[in-house]
């Protein structure tokens, strides 16, 4: 027998349960309302999500549909490629002014004594646009009116590796995902036998060949169906793409069939969309034995092609792998980017930059000669440049790491041609006037694809992230 009061309790516990379950689920469902409701809100937004590729609607109408970036990993020094100091010229061999120097971040300078070291070779006016460019890339000179030169870019990374990574991902945290994982995550693949990632990689003789490290191009926390896959240069571009003697078309397909069929038995029972990424590229690496040899193929090339770009193919120099860049646009890759190492000019500058434009020059420009002749250069994207410049100090005989103002250039998808935009000070230390910082490149990278960058997220660790991370601007001034 309950007393009075032991029943006023008891009454209060059931009322409690009762109400607070029901509580409850009506909380889960309120939020189950509100996520659905916030869900279709993102859609309808054009937000992406984990499981699909591809913005829809797009945030702006896309200028551009793939991107091509040819990086000179090292560091090229903007004093002799694309932006003339006839002042630091006037100052050689004098003491650096500290009042551009203190304070500031040096590499390997740091505490030695700072002097002017001129511009090694001279500049020339090209094109219509009269755009100074060293003499050194008269190829590129040819294609000056197409090109549009930033001569105020900034980084935060001084060293190759960390400022590689900044590049690439927007941080200098490893582990993040790369800006073709980005566009990749963001816009989907059109091309249904190759990836649509593709990394290339060469190594020039004009410098030290830094090493660049494969999570440049990784897909950090984004599922790994958006990671960039590496070509090689020579050779079979990917291990294992030609079937075993002895084993069939018709067995492999199999074989695949099998494998697909047990990993989605487990993706039934799992969820896990690692599973759905090993089931497409299982089928990828099936179709890529196919589409990979004819791509790889350049005897369907005319030899005035060939002779535009300086190499006949196959043979692992970056020539070469412009010519494979332009096959691989062609086919719907949606990112390509080119690492050229050897740009490392600490010592040797005069010597190095003369090997270094040999050997990028004239196929920098044949690329761009070549979309725009085949009518993809209005909708393809392509950048030129490295993860910073050099210093206006001498290094001896070279010049050192610096991220306060160096060049890059980028031409088609919606850039103005024949423009240069910024300017550093008068001895190329400081970027002055029109500063572009990494991340307002990838703004207006992603802007250019029809893409706002500070709506292409993911949630991972608990945040939202972006490859701009909480800043970058586009640059409007620069669009068509």
């Amino acid at each position: 027998m309950f007393t009075s009061s032991q029943a006023a309790l008891q009454q209060t516990r059931r009322t409690f349960l009762g109400q607070g379950l029901a509580g409850l689920g009506s909380a889960a469902l309120a939020s189950m309302f509100a996520a659905s409701q916030a869900e279709a809100a993102k859609r309808s937004a054009g937000v992406v999500h984990e499981e699909t590729s591809g913005v829809q609607p797009p945030h702006f109408a896309p200028k551009a549909k793939r991107v091509i970036v040819l990086c000179q990993a090292g560091g090229p020094s903007h004093l002799e490629t694309f932006d003339e100091k006839p002042e630091l010229k006037r100052l050689d061999g004098q003491p650096m002014p500290e009042s551009f120097t203190k304070g500031q971040p040096i590499a390997q300078l740091q505490g030695q004594q700072l002097k002017c070291y001129a511009p090694r070779f001279d500049f020339n006016r090209y094109g219509d646009s009269g755009q100074a460019i060293v003499s050194l890339f008269p190829k590129m000179g040819e294609i000056a009116d197409d090109l549009c030169i930033i001569n105020s870019m900034v980084t935060e990374q001084i060293n190759h590796d960390p400022a590689h990574t900044f590049m690439n991902t927007g941080t200098s945290i490893s582990g993040r995902p790369s800006m073709g994982s980005w566009v990749q995550y963001g816009l989907g693949c059109e091309a249904d036998n190759l990836p649509g990632f593709v990394v290339l990689t060469s190594i020039g003789k004009g410098g030290q060949a830094q090493p660049i490290a494969a999570r440049q191009w990784h897909s950090g926390f984004l599922p790994s169906r958006y990671q960039g896959v590496e070509f090689r240069s020579t050779g079979d571009p990917v291990l294992y793409v030609n079937s075993p003697p002895g084993v069939t078309k018709a067995r492999q397909r199999d074989v695949y069939d099998a494998v697909n069929q047990m990993n989605q038995l487990r993706s039934g029972v799992l969820a896990d969309p690692e599973v759905a990424t090993r089931i497409a590229q299982y089928e990828l690496a099936f179709k890529m034995q196919s589409s990979v040899p004819g791509l790889m193929d350049v005897s369907d090339e005319p030899q005035h092609v060939l002779d535009m770009y300086g190499t006949q193919g196959g043979d692992g120099t970056f020539a070469a792998n412009c010519l494979l860049a332009r096959r691989l646009a062609e086919r719907g890759v949606r990112f390509i980017q080119l690492y050229h190492r050897g740009w490392d000019h600490h010592g040797g500058i005069d010597r190095g930059m003369k090997i270094c434009a040999s050997e990028v020059d004239q196929a920098s420009a044949a690329l761009v000669k070549d979309l725009k002749n085949r009518g993809m250069l209005e909708d393809t994207l392509v950048v030129w440049g490295g993860e910073f410049g050099r210093t206006p100090m001498a290094q001896g005989s070279g010049r050192d790491h610096h991220i306060k103002g160096f060049s890059i250039w980028m031409a088609g998808g919606g850039i103005r041609g024949g423009i240069a935009h910024g300017r550093t000070d008068e001895l190329g230390y400081n970027s002055v006037e029109d500063i572009v910082h990494v991340h307002d490149f990838h703004a207006t990278m992603l802007h250019l694809l029809g893409v706002d960058h500070e709506r292409l997220t993911f949630r991972a660790q608990g945040r939202d992230f972006r490859l701009t991370d909480v800043s970058g601007n586009v640059v409007h001034k620069i669009l068509a």
